[in-house]
């Protein structure tokens, strides 16, 4: 239960920022996504890189087996996504990876934005997908910006030097850490499952 409490109270005593979080985060999302309606040369754009760098084919050969496609994505979604765009880069430069996911949530709507009949109907299932998973990587970024603000203020939490700092903003960011893990498993076996098993059959003629 201290895996669950812990994390909804560090929410809770920062619950402005945290829907200050979603607000932008989410926002940016709609905001890529309205591009790539607006612009649909560059939703093409981004399905055509799928297809290059080989993530299409990918995805297609793992569908067999939906829980290898699971890990499959909890590992992308874990490590590119969690680790690499927001954990990391925060961990050295403060807040760092709120600007780098802020990107990527931009690039995550436009990718994600509709083309034709058949991406609209995949939307369908998938929009819950985009919502789980982007709860979790709130969470990171949550964790990012607590860790910045204790790191670069530390007497806000009663801590007398930048190290105290930032070892309390990283005990905090661990904390939300395993909640947006344990979101990210939620995700990738919600789209696993619906990519192989529900999908084929909304698309069937």
């Amino acid at each position: 239960m201290t895996l669950v409490r812990r994390p909804l109270q560090i929410i809770r005593s920062h619950r402005r920022a945290f829907v200050l979080v979603n607000v932008v985060m989410y926002g940016l999302f709609l905001a890529g996504f309205a591009l790539g309606l607006a612009v649909p040369e560059l939703a093409a754009g981004r399905a055509t890189a799928l297809e290059e760098d080989g993530t299409a084919d990918l995805v297609g050969s793992l569908l067999a087996n939906v829980w290898l496609f699971a890990v499959t994505i909890l590992g992308v979604n874990t490590i590119t996504v969690g680790l690499f765009s927001i954990v990391l880069p925060s961990l050295v430069i403060p807040f760092a990876g709120i600007a780098v996911f802020g990107y990527r949530a931009v690039v995550i709507g436009v990718t994600l934005a509709p083309t034709d009949d058949a991406t609209w109907i995949v939307l369908i299932p998938h929009s819950l997908t985009v919502i789980i998973e982007f709860q979790a990587y709130i969470l990171l970024v949550l964790g990012v910006y607590l860790l910045g603000r204790a790191w670069i203020t530390p007497s806000r939490i009663g801590e007398r030097t930048h190290r105290r700092g930032y070892l309390q903003g990283l005990r905090q960011l661990g904390w939300l850490t395993l909640a947006a893990l344990a979101l990210l498993v939620i995700g990738a076996l919600y789209e696993a499952v619906t990519l192989r098993y529900l999908v084929p059959v909304l698309l069937r003629p």
